[in-house]
């Protein structure tokens, strides 16, 4: 049985959590496993929709809201920042969970995603939210908690921030080689960064009571094409790519006190993938 103690390292009763990226696949469930620990959770997005009242009882917990801003707007993320605190009268945990959903789709007669003919558009795009946003919200949110001698801030990475991508996965049959599908170029870099910043942070701050993490998820099982699926579980010891649910806990940990002596590490979550 667990006794007081142990329980309370998990507890995040009153806590205020910014969730960037906050009602997609893995944004809500952060906001799930928030609420669920006794925290308000802040969902960042943005073109929030509205929640149903089954979610949002589920995600916020009844007490979290949903704001809407842009990431990449300095502006905004200030602007966001005095709502958060108008609102609540303190912020205590970031995470940096937006990013630019990869789309492997053929655009002019050329794979969109391929390196050669990968939009210098699309890169802009795709670093503004993932490294851009990440940074200005740890900036303004983190500045926020170093003044008041305390917080957390976990970065969302990814399996493919320690790995390559392995192409073959998205190969489709009857293409030519210039025109086969790959994972694109910016999700490596992206999620790669987030490390890198994940490291910087939690030195510069250490003596500021602010400890930063990331946490490196593999795959999640949505409905993604049978043969993917398999060709990816093959490559993973466990067999399989992981539910959406699997990395709440994980999320929980790097959030509440029970990491409480961890800093600028990596928390890697992959079902063993990138042990092979």
């Amino acid at each position: 049985m667990l006794n007081e103690k142990t329980t309370s390292l998990f507890n995040l009763e009153g806590r205020v959590a910014v969730i960037t990226g906050g009602l997609g696949l893995l944004g809500s469930r952060h906001g799930e496993a928030i609420a669920g620990a006794g925290g308000i959770p802040v969902l960042v997005d943005m073109a929030p929709g509205a929640l149903d009242e089954e979610d949002t009882k589920r995600i916020l917990g009844g007490r979290g809201i949903v704001l809407q801003a842009d990431i990449t707007d300095e502006a905004q993320v200030e602007a966001l920042l005095g709502q958060v605190l108008g609102r609540f009268g303190r912020v205590d945990i970031l995470v940096n969970n937006a990013a630019n959903n990869p789309k492997m789709e053929p655009s002019g007669g050329t794979e969109f995603s391929r390196l050669e003919s990968f939009p210098l558009a699309q890169w802009d795009s795709d670093l503004a939210v993932g490294l851009k946003g990440a940074f200005l919200c740890s900036r303004a949110f983190g500045a926020e908690m170093a003044r008041r001698k305390r917080g957390v801030i976990v970065n969302i990475a990814s399996d493919l921030a320690l790995i390559a991508p392995d192409q073959r996965l998205y190969r489709k049959q009857g293409l030519a080689e210039d025109q086969q599908p790959v994972k694109p170029v910016t999700y490596s870099v992206v999620k790669t960064g987030l490390i890198g910043l994940t490291r910087y942070l939690a030195t510069y701050w250490a003596d500021q009571g602010v400890r930063v993490n990331a946490l490196s998820p593999g795959g999640v099982r949505t409905s993604q094409p049978e043969d993917f699926v398999a060709r990816l579980a093959s490559l993973i010891p466990m067999g399989r790519m992981a539910d959406p649910d699997e990395y709440m806990g994980a999320l929980l940990f790097l959030c509440s006190d029970a990491s409480s002596y961890m800093t600028g590490a990596n928390l890697v979550v992959e079902g063993g993938r990138s042990c092979w």
